[in-house]
């Protein structure tokens, strides 16, 4: 069943050194030393915590008393209705530019300004530059977990070698108790950053969300590293709850590794709505459109990288438009993830791998243009479609090897559809099942097909729980069986990634195979 459990994460310092407060733990702890630059602020009350609607959080330089970051809580955090679109609004008729001599920052850059040919993004809401994406993301600067509030600064405020002072208004935070009277600088919530990075490309740069690592969130790592290194590099999440928007732009060779799917977790709500596209500029479903800002965890114009042990979850409801990872890449490579999304809880443009991994999600599970090769894998949603591919004769679609498909509702899925999608279609959509388990399958096996040259095939497809073929005879006439006799080429292609991946094998894999 699509379940979130949510981990706990932050190990509280007790409050020290701020006489002035005592119904209050903070972190860092008044005093700290060796803060990492990335780091949230924290404060654990005597009670149940809500975010206020109005009041100022503040952080400033300890030595010249100069405001660094400030957060307005008058300022909504992003939109609650989805946005009308008008005919003006269509797909940009040059390739969206991502080169860059620099990474952008919140330091140097007006958030919201824009990027290919958008608007600027309009500063009703709260605006956050993360990954070096100018338009920015509308993003939460504060997150309650019962007597806990973590304020997420902008990113890249902080610097190192420097000492910081913050102070909170009292409209800040609301209390069953009101007893919340904010925080000056008589309270002397004062830390200092580490002299200078502790991370090296050359080892690995350890993220931990308690703050003992090189960095305390897995964005700050991603933007310590310089685009399109050549060099491998890797990331270790150690155990925790990163609740963080995650944008990754020109990265590769990197490798994500968590601590195990059950405990690391990348979590963010975010969706269509939050985060929209511009009003003028559609996203998506082309090659060099503009990016989306839709989802948890974004690879936008990345290659060669990994993403291992570890759950990327949005924990949205099924129906919204709402990925939990977004790709746009090439030789992707996911072992052993766990995502949890919406609808389209995964988005695929590119070369995509997937080797046991677990995906949860609403209608449309699994979005984009391919290519994905998954291979003993297990699907679920919600009685919808589990894919809705868009791949031209460019690239393969999806493709899947010895992986289960299920519902976790008491309505039946199907494998794919192809539907015509506002005027547009997708006659070489490709969607392969070979020596799958299915249960709770439509007897139609699939969705809606509009053209006659998809390729929906499926080869000995057998019930999870007997392992006995499933009744293929009510399957759609567009899709097609093959068989041992007639198709044994193609089915050995098809179990092949590099087949399927424009002759890329990825690593983990072939190891397994030996």
């Amino acid at each position: 069943m699509r379940k979130a459990t949510i981990i706990g994460i932050i190990a509280m310092v007790a409050l020290c050194g701020c006489t002035s407060r005592t119904d209050i733990t903070l972190h860092p702890a008044p005093g700290s030393t060796n803060v990492n630059v990335d780091t949230h602020l924290t404060l654990t009350l005597a009670d149940t915590v809500s975010v206020g609607t109005s009041g100022m959080i503040r952080v400033f330089d300890a030595e010249t008393h100069e405001p660094v970051d400030s957060l307005d809580l008058s300022i909504p955090a992003g939109p609650t209705e989805r946005r009308t679109y008008g005919p003006e609004c269509d797909y940009t008729r040059v390739p969206y530019d991502y080169t860059r001599d620099h990474m952008p920052t919140n330091r140097d850059t007006r958030p919201g300004t824009p990027s290919g040919t958008a608007e600027p993004t309009p500063p009703d809401y709260q605006l956050n530059i993360i990954g070096g994406f100018t338009d920015a993301f509308h993003f939460r600067p504060i997150l309650t977990d019962g007597c806990r509030a973590t304020i997420c600064l902008h990113n890249n405020m902080l610097d190192y070698g420097h000492t910081y002072y913050v102070t909170m208004d009292s409209t800040v935070l609301t209390t069953a108790t009101g007893r919340f009277a904010g925080i000056s600088r008589a309270d002397g919530w004062q830390f200092s950053t580490k002299p200078a990075p502790t991370a090296s490309l050359s080892d690995t740069i350890v993220v931990d969300a308690n703050g003992t690592g090189d960095f305390s969130t897995l964005q700050g790592a991603l933007d310590f590293i310089p685009d399109f290194t050549e060099q491998t590099v890797v990331i270790r999440l150690m155990p925790g709850l990163y609740e963080e928007i995650v944008y990754a732009r020109n990265k590769s060779n990197i490798r994500i590794i968590g601590s195990g799917a059950d405990r690391t977790r990348v979590r963010y709500l975010n969706d269509e709505v939050f985060n929209p596209h511009p009003l003028t500029v559609k996203t998506n479903e082309l090659r060099g459109t503009f990016p989306s800002r839709r989802a948890t965890f974004m690879l936008d114009n990345c290659h060669d990288i990994s993403i291992e042990d570890l759950t990327i979850d949005n924990p949205i409801d099924p129906d919204s438009q709402a990925e939990c990872l977004l790709i746009n890449g090439e030789r992707i490579a996911l072992y052993r993830v766990h995502l949890i999304g919406g609808g389209d809880a995964l988005q695929a443009n590119g070369s995509v791998y997937m080797g046991h991994c677990q995906l949860d999600g609403g209608g449309d599970t699994i979005l984009g243009r391919g290519a994905v090769f998954a291979y003993q894998c297990d699907f679920s949603n919600d009685g919808s479609s589990f894919t809705w591919v868009r791949n031209t004769t460019d690239n393969h679609g999806d493709v899947f090897v010895e992986c289960t498909f299920r519902s976790y509702t008491d309505r039946p899925s199907c494998f794919g559809h192809d539907p015509d999608n506002h005027g547009k279609s997708y006659p070489h959509a490709e969607c392969v099942l070979i020596d799958c388990r299915v249960q709770d399958i439509a007897p139609e096996g699939w969705g809606r097909i509009d053209d006659a040259t998809v390729r929906f095939y499926e080869y000995r497809t057998c019930d999870i729980a007997t392992g006995q073929p499933v009744d293929v005879s009510q399957r759609r006439t567009n899709s097609r069986q093959l068989t041992a006799e007639n198709d044994a080429a193609l089915i050995n292609q098809y179990r092949d990634p590099a087949y399927v991946l424009a002759g890329w094998l990825p690593e983990q894999y072939v190891n397994a195979q030996k």
